[in-house]
Protein backbone atom coordinates (compact mmCIF):
# COMPACT_ATOMS: atom_id res chain seq x y z
CA UNK A 1 0.00 0.00 0.00
CA UNK A 2 1.84 3.47 -1.22
CA UNK A 3 1.96 6.28 1.62
CA UNK A 4 -0.88 8.81 1.29
CA UNK A 5 0.05 12.21 -0.36
CA UNK A 6 0.78 15.25 1.61
CA UNK A 7 -0.28 18.06 -0.75
CA UNK A 8 0.96 21.90 -0.98
CA UNK A 9 -0.44 24.53 -3.07
CA UNK A 10 1.09 27.46 -3.59
CA UNK A 11 -0.63 30.54 -5.24
CA UNK A 12 -2.35 28.57 -7.57
CA UNK A 13 -4.40 31.06 -10.20
CA UNK A 14 -5.99 29.40 -13.41
CA UNK A 15 -7.30 32.26 -16.34
CA UNK A 16 -9.21 30.98 -19.32
CA UNK A 17 -9.25 33.95 -21.40
CA UNK A 18 -10.95 37.16 -19.82
CA UNK A 19 -12.02 34.60 -16.74
CA UNK A 20 -10.23 33.52 -13.87
CA UNK A 21 -11.09 30.60 -12.73
CA UNK A 22 -8.87 30.26 -9.80
CA UNK A 23 -7.41 32.83 -7.67
CA UNK A 24 -4.65 32.97 -5.38
CA UNK A 25 -5.24 29.76 -3.96
CA UNK A 26 -2.66 28.44 -1.15
CA UNK A 27 -3.23 25.67 1.34
CA UNK A 28 -1.49 22.31 2.76
CA UNK A 29 -3.48 19.06 2.97
CA UNK A 30 -2.13 16.73 5.72
CA UNK A 31 -1.42 13.06 4.67
CA UNK A 32 -4.71 10.81 4.66
CA UNK A 33 -6.94 13.39 4.68
CA UNK A 34 -10.27 13.70 3.38
CA UNK A 35 -11.20 16.83 1.95
CA UNK A 36 -14.39 18.02 0.16
CA UNK A 37 -14.15 21.19 -2.04
CA UNK A 38 -17.44 21.84 -1.81
CA UNK A 39 -18.91 24.85 -3.99
CA UNK A 40 -21.79 26.03 -7.04
CA UNK A 41 -21.14 25.50 -10.82
CA UNK A 42 -18.72 28.16 -11.89
CA UNK A 43 -16.51 27.83 -8.15
CA UNK A 44 -13.56 26.63 -9.49
CA UNK A 45 -13.89 23.69 -7.61
CA UNK A 46 -13.40 21.13 -10.74
CA UNK A 47 -10.66 23.57 -12.14
CA UNK A 48 -8.83 22.68 -8.63
CA UNK A 49 -9.45 19.14 -8.97
CA UNK A 50 -8.25 19.09 -12.51
CA UNK A 51 -4.91 20.64 -11.53
CA UNK A 52 -4.04 18.20 -9.31
CA UNK A 53 -5.05 15.33 -11.45
CA UNK A 54 -2.78 16.99 -14.30
CA UNK A 55 -5.65 17.28 -16.87
CA UNK A 56 -4.87 21.48 -16.69
CA UNK A 57 -1.90 23.19 -15.95
CA UNK A 58 -2.32 26.02 -13.72
CA UNK A 59 -1.51 29.55 -14.85
CA UNK A 60 1.05 30.08 -12.31
CA UNK A 61 1.77 28.69 -8.64
CA UNK A 62 3.18 25.51 -7.58
CA UNK A 63 1.39 22.24 -6.86
CA UNK A 64 3.78 20.12 -4.48
CA UNK A 65 3.07 16.32 -3.78
CA UNK A 66 5.25 15.19 -0.86
CA UNK A 67 7.24 18.28 -1.06
CA UNK A 68 8.52 17.21 -4.57
CA UNK A 69 6.93 19.93 -7.04
CA UNK A 70 4.57 18.69 -9.63
CA UNK A 71 3.49 22.26 -11.43
CA UNK A 72 5.33 25.14 -10.79
CA UNK A 73 7.03 27.88 -13.27
CA UNK A 74 9.66 25.34 -15.34
CA UNK A 75 8.12 21.95 -14.08
CA UNK A 76 5.09 19.81 -15.44
CA UNK A 77 4.72 16.24 -13.85
CA UNK A 78 2.08 14.25 -16.40
CA UNK A 79 -0.94 12.79 -14.73
CA UNK A 80 0.57 9.14 -15.09
CA UNK A 81 3.01 9.71 -12.96
CA UNK A 82 1.40 11.40 -10.21
CA UNK A 83 0.75 8.48 -8.66
CA UNK A 84 -3.21 9.36 -8.71
CA UNK A 85 -6.35 7.59 -9.18
CA UNK A 86 -9.81 9.63 -10.58
CA UNK A 87 -13.65 8.45 -10.21
CA UNK A 88 -15.31 10.67 -12.37
CA UNK A 89 -18.88 11.40 -12.70
CA UNK A 90 -19.50 9.57 -15.62
CA UNK A 91 -18.14 6.99 -14.61
CA UNK A 92 -15.24 6.88 -17.69
CA UNK A 93 -14.86 2.71 -18.14
CA UNK A 94 -12.97 1.29 -20.79
CA UNK A 95 -16.59 0.56 -22.78
CA UNK A 96 -14.43 -2.87 -24.08
CA UNK A 97 -13.37 -3.99 -20.85
CA UNK A 98 -15.38 -6.35 -18.88
CA UNK A 99 -16.02 -4.86 -14.93
CA UNK A 100 -12.94 -7.37 -13.98
CA UNK A 101 -11.07 -6.33 -17.10
CA UNK A 102 -11.53 -2.88 -15.80
CA UNK A 103 -10.72 -2.94 -12.43
CA UNK A 104 -7.40 -5.03 -12.84
CA UNK A 105 -6.08 -2.40 -16.09
CA UNK A 106 -4.50 -0.27 -13.07
CA UNK A 107 -2.90 -3.67 -11.55
CA UNK A 108 -1.62 -4.81 -14.89
CA UNK A 109 -0.09 -1.65 -15.93
CA UNK A 110 1.95 -1.49 -12.33
CA UNK A 111 3.00 -5.93 -13.58
CA UNK A 112 1.46 -7.74 -10.95
CA UNK A 113 1.07 -11.09 -12.04
CA UNK A 114 -2.14 -12.98 -13.07
CA UNK A 115 -2.61 -14.49 -9.83
CA UNK A 116 -2.63 -11.34 -7.83
CA UNK A 117 -4.52 -9.62 -9.78
CA UNK A 118 -7.46 -12.03 -10.13
CA UNK A 119 -7.17 -12.01 -6.17
CA UNK A 120 -7.36 -8.57 -5.57
CA UNK A 121 -10.13 -8.03 -8.22
CA UNK A 122 -12.14 -10.77 -6.60
CA UNK A 123 -11.95 -9.61 -3.39
CA UNK A 124 -12.77 -5.78 -4.44
CA UNK A 125 -15.74 -6.61 -6.43
CA UNK A 126 -16.78 -8.52 -3.70
CA UNK A 127 -16.05 -5.95 -1.15
CA UNK A 128 -18.33 -3.48 -2.93
CA UNK A 129 -21.06 -6.31 -3.53
CA UNK A 130 -20.67 -6.41 -7.80
CA UNK A 131 -18.96 -9.57 -7.95
CA UNK A 132 -21.67 -10.80 -9.85
CA UNK A 133 -21.27 -8.55 -12.36
CA UNK A 134 -17.95 -9.49 -12.89
CA UNK A 135 -18.06 -10.63 -17.08
CA UNK A 136 -20.50 -7.97 -18.14
CA UNK A 137 -19.64 -4.69 -20.09
CA UNK A 138 -20.22 -1.44 -18.96
CA UNK A 139 -22.89 -0.76 -21.25
CA UNK A 140 -24.30 -3.76 -19.36
CA UNK A 141 -24.61 -1.96 -15.63
CA UNK A 142 -27.04 0.68 -14.26
CA UNK A 143 -25.10 3.69 -13.26
CA UNK A 144 -25.09 2.77 -9.43
CA UNK A 145 -23.15 -0.21 -10.57
CA UNK A 146 -20.91 1.10 -12.96
CA UNK A 147 -19.33 3.86 -10.25
CA UNK A 148 -19.21 0.84 -8.07
CA UNK A 149 -16.86 -0.25 -10.50
CA UNK A 150 -14.92 2.87 -10.77
CA UNK A 151 -14.62 3.42 -7.10
CA UNK A 152 -12.93 -0.47 -7.43
CA UNK A 153 -10.64 0.83 -9.88
CA UNK A 154 -8.99 3.70 -8.30
CA UNK A 155 -8.64 1.10 -4.88
CA UNK A 156 -7.05 -1.25 -6.69
CA UNK A 157 -4.22 1.17 -7.99
CA UNK A 158 -3.33 1.49 -4.50
CA UNK A 159 -2.18 5.02 -5.03
CA UNK A 160 -1.59 7.70 -2.36
CA UNK A 161 -4.10 10.33 -3.48
CA UNK A 162 -7.84 9.87 -4.67
CA UNK A 163 -9.43 12.18 -6.88
CA UNK A 164 -13.47 12.40 -6.96
CA UNK A 165 -15.21 14.38 -9.47
CA UNK A 166 -18.67 14.69 -8.09
CA UNK A 167 -19.17 11.06 -8.71
CA UNK A 168 -22.71 10.92 -6.84
CA UNK A 169 -24.45 13.75 -8.84
CA UNK A 170 -25.77 10.88 -11.79
CA UNK A 171 -27.42 8.89 -9.19
CA UNK A 172 -31.06 8.58 -7.49
CA UNK A 173 -31.17 9.23 -3.29
CA UNK A 174 -31.19 5.61 -2.75
CA UNK A 175 -28.29 4.72 -4.41
CA UNK A 176 -26.24 8.21 -3.50
CA UNK A 177 -26.85 7.49 0.23
CA UNK A 178 -25.61 3.80 -0.44
CA UNK A 179 -22.68 4.87 -2.16
CA UNK A 180 -21.54 7.84 -0.53
CA UNK A 181 -21.19 5.15 2.90
CA UNK A 182 -18.95 2.80 0.34
CA UNK A 183 -17.03 5.71 -0.53
CA UNK A 184 -16.26 7.22 2.86
CA UNK A 185 -15.39 3.24 4.39
CA UNK A 186 -13.35 2.52 1.66
CA UNK A 187 -11.29 5.30 1.21
CA UNK A 188 -10.28 5.66 4.42
CA UNK A 189 -9.41 1.98 4.85
CA UNK A 190 -7.13 2.84 1.98
CA UNK A 191 -5.24 5.38 3.69
CA UNK A 192 -4.43 7.72 0.37
CA UNK A 193 -5.12 11.47 0.53
CA UNK A 194 -8.48 12.29 -0.72
CA UNK A 195 -9.96 15.23 -2.71
CA UNK A 196 -13.28 15.44 -3.50
CA UNK A 197 -16.09 17.74 -5.11
CA UNK A 198 -19.13 18.08 -4.87
CA UNK A 199 -21.90 21.20 -4.57
CA UNK A 200 -23.95 19.27 -2.16
CA UNK A 201 -23.17 20.54 1.37
CA UNK A 202 -25.43 17.63 3.27
CA UNK A 203 -22.87 15.18 1.02
CA UNK A 204 -19.51 18.08 2.41
CA UNK A 205 -20.73 17.18 6.09
CA UNK A 206 -20.90 13.54 5.61
CA UNK A 207 -18.07 13.06 4.24
CA UNK A 208 -15.12 15.35 4.76
CA UNK A 209 -12.70 15.75 7.54
CA UNK A 210 -12.54 19.28 5.86
CA UNK A 211 -14.00 21.19 4.18
CA UNK A 212 -12.81 24.33 1.64
CA UNK A 213 -15.62 26.37 0.30
CA UNK A 214 -15.19 28.10 -3.33
CA UNK A 215 -16.95 31.02 -4.59
CA UNK A 216 -15.69 32.54 -7.67
CA UNK A 217 -12.43 30.76 -8.15
CA UNK A 218 -11.69 32.09 -4.32
CA UNK A 219 -11.44 29.53 -1.96
CA UNK A 220 -13.51 31.51 1.06
CA UNK A 221 -13.23 28.88 4.30
CA UNK A 222 -11.07 26.16 4.63
CA UNK A 223 -12.21 24.29 7.98
CA UNK A 224 -13.94 21.22 9.55
CA UNK A 225 -17.46 20.26 8.99
CA UNK A 226 -18.46 21.64 12.24
CA UNK A 227 -16.39 24.90 11.64
CA UNK A 228 -17.78 25.89 8.38
CA UNK A 229 -21.82 24.69 9.90
CA UNK A 230 -20.90 26.90 13.37
CA UNK A 231 -18.90 29.70 12.37
CA UNK A 232 -19.48 30.25 8.55
CA UNK A 233 -16.57 33.11 7.30
CA UNK A 234 -19.12 34.97 5.12
CA UNK A 235 -22.55 35.02 4.02
CA UNK A 236 -21.96 33.54 0.89
CA UNK A 237 -20.97 30.32 2.98
CA UNK A 238 -24.05 30.49 5.42
CA UNK A 239 -26.26 30.84 2.59
CA UNK A 240 -24.56 27.68 0.37
CA UNK A 241 -23.93 25.86 3.31
CA UNK A 242 -27.83 25.40 4.16
CA UNK A 243 -30.42 28.47 5.81
CA UNK A 244 -33.89 27.94 6.92
CA UNK A 245 -33.77 31.54 6.86
CA UNK A 246 -32.44 35.04 7.78
CA UNK A 247 -33.42 37.68 10.26
CA UNK A 248 -32.47 41.19 10.90
CA UNK A 249 -30.90 42.09 14.25
CA UNK A 250 -29.81 44.92 16.10
CA UNK A 251 -26.15 43.88 18.26
CA UNK A 252 -27.07 45.35 22.01
CA UNK A 253 -24.12 43.54 23.27
CA UNK A 254 -21.17 41.53 23.07
CA UNK A 255 -18.57 38.98 24.73
CA UNK A 256 -16.10 36.54 23.92
CA UNK A 257 -17.29 36.23 20.19
CA UNK A 258 -21.03 35.84 21.02
CA UNK A 259 -24.00 38.46 21.70
CA UNK A 260 -27.35 39.35 22.42
CA UNK A 261 -29.58 40.70 19.50
CA UNK A 262 -32.56 42.20 19.51
CA UNK A 263 -34.86 40.79 16.08
CA UNK A 264 -36.11 43.38 14.29
CA UNK A 265 -39.32 41.70 13.81
CA UNK A 266 -42.75 43.50 14.55
CA UNK A 267 -42.43 43.03 17.85
CA UNK A 268 -38.81 43.29 18.45
CA UNK A 269 -37.87 39.69 20.37
CA UNK A 270 -34.08 39.59 22.35
CA UNK A 271 -32.11 36.22 21.74
CA UNK A 272 -29.05 35.86 23.80
CA UNK A 273 -25.80 34.30 23.35
CA UNK A 274 -25.56 34.30 19.69
CA UNK A 275 -22.25 33.76 17.91
CA UNK A 276 -21.22 36.36 16.19
CA UNK A 277 -18.42 38.07 14.70
CA UNK A 278 -20.28 41.92 14.62
CA UNK A 279 -19.69 44.71 16.76
CA UNK A 280 -21.90 46.30 19.00
CA UNK A 281 -24.41 48.73 17.44
CA UNK A 282 -24.49 46.92 14.16
CA UNK A 283 -28.05 46.53 11.95
CA UNK A 284 -26.77 42.61 10.85
CA UNK A 285 -28.52 39.75 9.74
CA UNK A 286 -29.36 36.44 11.57
CA UNK A 287 -28.51 33.28 9.69
CA UNK A 288 -30.11 30.77 10.72
CA UNK A 289 -29.93 26.72 10.27
CA UNK A 290 -33.19 24.19 9.95
CA UNK A 291 -31.55 22.56 12.90
CA UNK A 292 -31.81 26.15 15.35
CA UNK A 293 -35.73 26.07 14.30
CA UNK A 294 -38.25 24.95 16.95
CA UNK A 295 -42.15 25.16 16.35
CA UNK A 296 -44.83 24.86 19.25
CA UNK A 297 -48.64 25.27 19.61
CA UNK A 298 -48.44 28.02 21.86
CA UNK A 299 -46.05 30.77 22.75
CA UNK A 300 -43.41 29.77 25.59
CA UNK A 301 -39.76 31.24 25.97
CA UNK A 302 -38.54 34.17 24.03
CA UNK A 303 -39.91 33.73 20.16
CA UNK A 304 -42.06 34.99 17.62
CA UNK A 305 -45.05 33.60 15.77
CA UNK A 306 -44.80 32.08 12.23
CA UNK A 307 -47.61 31.48 9.67
CA UNK A 308 -47.01 27.69 8.02
CA UNK A 309 -47.28 27.53 4.42
CA UNK A 310 -46.60 24.06 3.59
CA UNK A 311 -45.91 21.03 5.19
CA UNK A 312 -44.27 17.55 3.79
CA UNK A 313 -44.06 14.19 5.13
CA UNK A 314 -40.29 13.29 4.98
CA UNK A 315 -40.04 9.91 6.72
CA UNK A 316 -39.02 10.38 9.98
CA UNK A 317 -41.20 13.36 10.88
CA UNK A 318 -42.52 16.62 9.02
CA UNK A 319 -40.66 19.55 7.09
CA UNK A 320 -42.38 22.70 6.99
CA UNK A 321 -42.34 26.22 5.50
CA UNK A 322 -43.38 29.22 7.18
CA UNK A 323 -43.59 32.92 7.09
CA UNK A 324 -43.56 35.52 9.77
CA UNK A 325 -46.01 38.11 10.38
CA UNK A 326 -43.37 40.43 8.83
CA UNK A 327 -43.14 37.81 5.66
CA UNK A 328 -39.71 36.87 6.17
CA UNK A 329 -39.62 32.96 5.03
CA UNK A 330 -38.47 29.82 6.47
CA UNK A 331 -37.84 26.78 4.68
CA UNK A 332 -36.45 22.97 6.21
CA UNK A 333 -38.07 23.70 9.37
CA UNK A 334 -37.91 19.84 11.02
CA UNK A 335 -40.70 18.13 13.58
CA UNK A 336 -41.80 15.21 14.49
CA UNK A 337 -45.07 16.62 14.71
CA UNK A 338 -47.09 17.74 12.02
CA UNK A 339 -48.43 21.47 11.74
CA UNK A 340 -50.48 21.68 9.02
CA UNK A 341 -50.79 24.46 6.74
CA UNK A 342 -52.88 27.31 7.54
CA UNK A 343 -51.90 26.58 11.24
CA UNK A 344 -49.63 29.27 13.81
CA UNK A 345 -47.16 27.97 15.39
CA UNK A 346 -44.92 29.47 17.93
CA UNK A 347 -41.10 29.39 16.85
CA UNK A 348 -37.82 29.71 19.28
CA UNK A 349 -34.40 29.38 18.42
CA UNK A 350 -31.22 27.18 19.78
CA UNK A 351 -28.53 29.77 19.53
CA UNK A 352 -25.73 27.11 18.70
CA UNK A 353 -27.03 26.81 15.03
CA UNK A 354 -27.54 30.59 14.43
CA UNK A 355 -24.78 33.05 12.74
CA UNK A 356 -25.02 36.99 13.62
CA UNK A 357 -22.78 38.44 10.66
CA UNK A 358 -22.99 41.65 8.43
CA UNK A 359 -23.31 41.49 4.68
CA UNK A 360 -19.99 43.20 4.50
CA UNK A 361 -18.66 40.40 5.38
CA UNK A 362 -18.81 38.88 2.53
Amino acid sequence: MSQPTHIAIRQVEKVFGPKTALRDISVDIAPGTFVVLLGPSGSGKTTLLRCLAGIERPTSGEILFNDEVVVGASTFVSPDRRHLSMVFQDYALWPHLTVSQNVAFALQRRGSNRDQIAEKVSALLHRLGIDQLASRFPNELSGGEQQRVALARALAAEVGLILFDEPLSNLDADRRESLRIEIATLARESGATVVYITHDQSEAYALADVIGVLSAGTLVQWGTPENVYREPATPFVARFTGLAGELPVHVEHRRDGRADVTLLLDTPVVVRDCPTNTTVGDDATMFVRPSAVQLHHSASGSGFWMNITDSAFVGRGYEHVGVTDGEIRFTKIFSTERFERGSRAWVTLDTQAVYVMNERSA
